[in-house]
Formats: structure tokens, C-alpha cells, sequence
């Protein structure tokens, strides 16, 4: 690892990041602690899984950097439980394992990159960026909450492992609820959403498919807050 991310200070400028980093090698935590803060994030630092998984059920990360090998477990299995349960913050995975073979484990496990120890703190800036960048052009392409499991770009779904079979414009009205993931989307950006399709969007349209999403994926998941539109659950 080195020091010359001071070089290229002002470079990756992140003001309003909300950082998670969970290592616990006390030297390389406070070096990369102190190069993101001065680059503008916030930055919370932990050490052990149980603490950095209560931390993310009350404090909305931007992104994750995760050890692998911690204390109290492995940093795998805390990535697969924050997925599982809803988590979409991008995630890069920091370690010393170099195999290919762990490489791939962590990307299926839903991390977003991974940077093998030792590292440059510059090199690790600079893949903070790229993540970044992907976030702001696109939603997490593929989400996992509490059984539910999500591929955008695909048009897959799947509830409790089963596929399910969405159409077109069952698909459109989803894609405007996972764009505000948690917040109020108007019954008007949802009929704008069908019009693409070039038949008439009556009164009653979007609660008809808010209806057959229900049964598909689950009532519980798509709130109606009355006289403002719909919510998806996450």
C-alpha cells in the first residue's frame, strides 16, 4: 500500500459519501480511513461483522469496503447476508486473497469490484470512481430483498427461488417503483410509464397492475399511500 493518494489530493473529490469500512487491521484501517476523509467522505470504521452489520440496518451507506477474513467472521458471508436482506450500497472487497477462484466468489456474493492487498491508496480512489459512475448511470442491476431477488437488465425475477414470469408492462410499472426503492412514486409517473405502449391507460389501469404485482411478488411489498401513488418495501 502506498501514501501517494496526498499527490492526488482534490482528484476524486466525493463530498456527501457515507463510507462503510470494515477492516481490521488497525494500520491499514486508519491509512485508508484518513485518504477517504481527506478526498471529502465520511467515513465509519469498523472491525468485526456483527458491529458493521448493525451499523448498516440504521445508516444508509453509499459504499462498502470489506475485508474478508475478520475476527468474528467471514466477511463473505456478512455480504450475503446484506444482500439477502435488502442492502444495495455498492461494495468493494478488500484482501489478500488473489485467487481467481476468490475473485469470483466475491463478485457472485454481490460484490461490485475487488482490490487485493497491498494497495495503492490512489488505485483504490480511483475504483471507488469507477463504482461510483456505474451507480449514478443505473440502479443496482440486480436487487435481493428478503426473498425476493431482482434482475434488471435480465427481466428476471424470483420469489423464494421460483421464477416468475412478468409482463412487459407489468415490467414498466416495477422498473418506475425500483427507480425510488423506499419512496412515493405518483400513480402519474406510473400511467406515463404504460403510454410507451401505444394503448389507452383508463382510470383504473395502474391498479390493476399493482394488483397482479402483488400476487406475484408479494402483497406485503408495493405500498399504496392514498391520493399519492405506490412504494416499494425494501
Amino acid at each position: 500500500m502506498s501514501g501517494g493518494g496526498v499527490k492526488l489530493s482534490g482528484m476524486y473529490r466525493h463530498e456527501n459519501m457515507r463510507i462503510l469500512l470494515i477492516e481490521d487491521d488497525p494500520i491499514l484501517g486508519e491509512a485508508v480511513r484518513d485518504h477517504l476523509a481527506g478526498e471529502g467522505m465520511a467515513v465509519d470504521w469498523m472491525t468485526r461483522a456483527g458491529d458493521a452489520e448493525t451499523s448498516c440496518r440504521t445508516v444508509k451507506y453509499d459504499l462498502i469496503l470489506l475485508d474478508l477474513n475478520l475476527p468474528d467472521g467471514s466477511g463473505l458471508d456478512l455480504l450475503r447476508t446484506l444482500r439477502s436482506g435488502g442492502n444495495t450500497a455498492a461494495v468493494i472487497i478488500l484482501t489478500a486473497l488473489d485467487q481467481i477462484s476468490d475473485r469470483i466468489r466475491g463478485l457472485n456474493s454481490g460484490a461490485d469490484d475487488y482490490l487485493v492487498k497491498p494497495f495503492d491508496l490512489d488505485e483504490l480512489s480511483a475504483r471507488l470512481a469507477a463504482v461510483k459512475r456505474r451507480y449514478e448511470g443505473r440502479p443496482q442491476p440486480i436487487l435481493h430483498m428478503d426473498g425476493l431477488i431482482i434482475d434488471q437488465i435480465n427481466r428476471l425475477a424470483r420469489v423464494q427461488g421460483r421464477d416468475v414470469a412478468l409482463t412487459a408492462r407489468e415490467w414498466a410499472v416495477l422498473d418506475q417503483l425500483l427507480k425510488y426503492p423506499g419512496a412515493v412514486v405518483s400513480k402519474d409517473r406510473l400511467e406515463d410509464a404504460l403510454y410507451a405502449f401505444g394503448a389507452e391507460v383508463e382510470s383504473n389501469t395502474i391498479e390493476v397492475y399493482i394488483s397482479r404485482l402483488r400476487k406475484k411478488i408479494g402483497r406485503q411489498r408495493i405500498h399504496t399511500v392514498r391520493g399519492v401513488g405506490y412504494r416499494l418495501e425494501t
